[in-house]
């Protein structure tokens, strides 16, 4: 997942974060070819140290949320979590509700791993343009934004990145529930026999839609997040200071900036995660 969508969020984020002429004039595959031309497929993975290692226990502790969330709505709506009822499919707001609860734990490890991830990408820009490396890498980055400001620094931009986060997995687990019945109505309807299980096509469908849908709605959010976790210390005093200064100096057209390439690596990067989640589901038994 993160070899295959990693130099799309790249573009994503040098977008997001660069000044508003330079951004206004810069396509997707045409920083993917100066990068790559300029620096070699090394180029495309800067910064690829961070979600490489943060992705998994990420993903895990998302899933283990949004299983939570499932289990907290069941609760607080059939009341004795060990009623017949507390296995009984949820609603569609319910599923939204517990996907939203997800975001919660998984903000932990995301925050700072993205804090991280993104100072390297945009260290790139600044390369480009004859200035000096100043993290070495995913564990020097960190050792330095320690030593400038605790741990308060390491996790910079965690309400941003909160805030993104809850609509996003809002839609994210939303949208695959929605697509995965209405495929699973089609697949029965064509069928002698009916089946809850889902084909790894229609599985890599509903996880493809599931991101482009977390991505549509999230994008503002995103943009926020990647302004105040590249931003100099000082610089904001928070996200709706980094909101009204995007809004003075460039319009509302910035805050869908990446938006592209963010699409765009959503669909197979969150395929290949689901289909995942599902193997293991059905592999492990570890989930409901």
């Amino acid at each position: 997942m993160c070899f295959v969508g990693h130099p799309l969020d790249l573009v994503k984020v040098r977008i997001q974060t660069l000044g508003a002429n330079a951004a206004n004039n810069v396509s997707v595959f045409g920083m993917l070819r100066e990068t790559l031309s300029g620096q070699g497929i090394r180029g495309l993975y800067r910064g690829v140290s961070a979600p490489l290692v943060a992705t998994a226990p990420m993903f895990a502790v998302s899933f283990w949320g949004y299983d939570m969330g499932k289990r907290l709505v069941r609760t607080s709506e059939e009341g004795d979590p060990s009623s017949k009822a507390i296995s009984a499919p949820l609603s569609v707001p319910q599923i939204c509700l517990a996907g939203a609860f997800s975001a919660l734990p998984s903000t932990v490890i995301m925050a700072p791993s993205e804090r991280i991830k993104c100072l390297l990408q945009v260290q790139a820009n600044d390369v480009e343009k004859g200035g000096k490396t100043k993290y070495k890498g995913m564990a020097d980055c960190a050792k330095q934004l320690f030593k400038e400001g605790g741990i308060r620094s390491v996790f910079k931009g965690s309400c941003a990145t909160l805030l993104r986060d809850i609509p996003g997995a809002t839609a994210y687990f939303g949208t695959y529930e929605i697509v995965k019945r209405e495929l699973t109505h089609i697949q029965n309807a064509d069928s002698t026999t009916s089946s809850d299980e889902l084909s790894p096509l229609a599985v890599l469908t509903a996880g493809g839609l599931a991101g482009m849908a977390c991505w549509s709605i999230c994008i503002p959010f995103d943009v926020l997040k990647s302004r105040i976790q590249t931003a100099p210390e000082g610089m904001y005093s928070g996200v709706l200071d980094v909101y009204r200064d995007i809004m003075k100096k460039e319009g509302p057209n910035a805050l869908f900036r990446g938006m592209k390439p963010a699409l765009i690596r959503a669909f197979p990067a969150n395929a290949a995660c689901f289909m995942g989640m599902e193997w293991a589901k059905k592999s492990l038994s570890f989930m409901d």
